[in-house]
């Protein structure tokens, strides 16, 4: 008699890719199974800005007067996206929203029309005395920005006269900039602060007799670029932060420091991380499921998949709407070099056993980090900041490796 060929080790497979699909099936929709509605979203922004107080600057000065620099200085964000960031907010002034206009912690609004015609200084005068007759809970403060060696600023005392009659209560700081140009020849970098060179001493006194009694504090600033050469590139900062502390209401002047000293950034971070880990914590133990089927690489489109929607996901609770393109993109992003060891994690399951244990544990924490990084990732995004690849590869691995103890734990549990 024939012997016939023994097919249940294909029968088990079998049986074991027609669960795997029936999972991937289930997971397709992911998506409609988990949403962040507008009502959730709405309820985070509402908690954090009950936290944290909003500062309104008026930034008063001709064009190249270094308005956009003291929005760098104040807030860490790049020169680039700081150009980016502003948008018409009237005819004649455009606005910043840090970290963004759903929460904005700061709003820089920059006068963009000033000019000699009489015209376009009454309109722009007008523009700002309606927006600031506009019911607000923001704490305002005038900067007034003029260049060490520019005592051609007739419009612009026109302009904060009329305003500071308006708006006596609204207090104004004169911000005298780009020291270095009136630097003596030999000076190559900025001195201690403040300078003391005859020059600078007698244009800074001359400007602000030009100015007297429409403001309440004056300060040196020399906001520079990198590739200016000058060090330190935010000459004057501290002094800047000092001044506006003194102007501004205590809650307010304190959301400065906070911003200055990154502790702003972090708190708004895990407030909104924390909303976040409701959803990674269910992607996670559902990849860790998926990742139990021990047939090697069955898993891993559905794994890859469950994956890019948790980001989808967690980008649009950062404001951020991604198609599934985009969200693929961004999780090659952030995962690097820990698609190799996925490749490795599913070539292990030939292992009987010891290698499906192992493979359940990465999936889980592979995923937990992937949205902790995810959330920086887009945190960044949303503070006008252009991710840090090394930053990003850092919080990668430090989750992961959190992750990983933890998820060891929970199997033991």
């Amino acid at each position: 008699m024939t012997e016939q060929p023994d097919n249940s080790w294909k029968t088990r497979i079998s049986d074991i890719f027609n669960q795997a699909k029936t999972k991937i099936s289930q997971i397709s929709n992911i998506q409609q199974w988990f949403t962040v509605s507008d009502s959730q979203i709405a309820e985070i922004l509402t908690t954090i800005r009950a936290e944290l107080p909003t500062t309104e600057a008026l930034l008063i000065g001709k064009p190249q007067t270094g308005k956009s620099s003291i929005v760098r200085g104040l807030t860490g964000v790049s020169a680039e996206i700081v150009g980016q960031g502003f948008r018409p907010h009237t005819q004649n002034t455009q606005r910043y929203f840090y970290p963004s206009s759903d929460l904005p912690l700061l709003v820089f609004t920059d006068t963009v029309g000033l000019g000699d015609i009489s015209q376009e200084t009454d309109t722009l005068i007008q523009e700002l005395i309606n927006d600031l007759q506009t019911e607000t809970n923001r704490a305002r403060v005038f900067i007034l920005t003029v260049k060490i060696n520019d005592f051609a600023t007739d419009t612009l005392r026109q302009i904060i006269t009329k305003l500071r009659q308006q708006f006596p209560n609204i207090p104004c700081l004169l911000v005298v900039t780009s020291l270095h140009e009136i630097y003596p020849q030999a000076i190559e970098n900025h001195p201690d602060y403040p300078p003391d060179f005859t020059e600078l001493n007698r244009a800074f006194t001359e400007i602000k007799e030009n100015f007297a009694g429409l403001y309440n504090n004056a300060v040196l600033i020399d906001f520079t670029l990198e590739e200016d050469g000058y060090d330190p590139i935010f000459y004057g900062l501290e002094s800047l932060k000092n001044n506006l502390a003194e102007l501004l209401p205590q809650a307010e002047s304190k959301a400065i420091y906070q911003l200055l000293d990154q502790q702003f950034s972090e708190k708004l971070g895990n407030i909104y991380r924390d909303a976040g880990r409701r959803y990674m914590l269910t992607f996670s133990m559902m990849a860790a499921t998926l990742a139990a089927v021990p047939l090697p690489f069955a898993t891993m489109p559905v794994l890859t998949a469950l994956q890019v929607s948790m980001v989808g996901l967690l980008g649009k609770l950062y404001g951020q709407t991604l198609t599934l393109s985009q969200a693929g993109g961004i999780v090659s992003t952030i995962a690097g070099g820990f698609i190799a060891q996925a490749i490795a994690r599913e070539l292990i399951k030939f292992i009987p056993g010891f290698g499906t244990v192992i493979a359940v544990s990465w999936a889980g924490a592979y995923t937990w980090a992937l949205g902790e990084t995810a959330c920086v990732y887009f945190g960044d995004l949303m503070g006008g900041k252009i991710p840090d690849p090394q930053k990003i590869q850092n919080v990668m691995e430090e989750a992961f490796n959190e992750a990983t103890e933890r998820f060891k734990h929970m199997k033991n549990e």
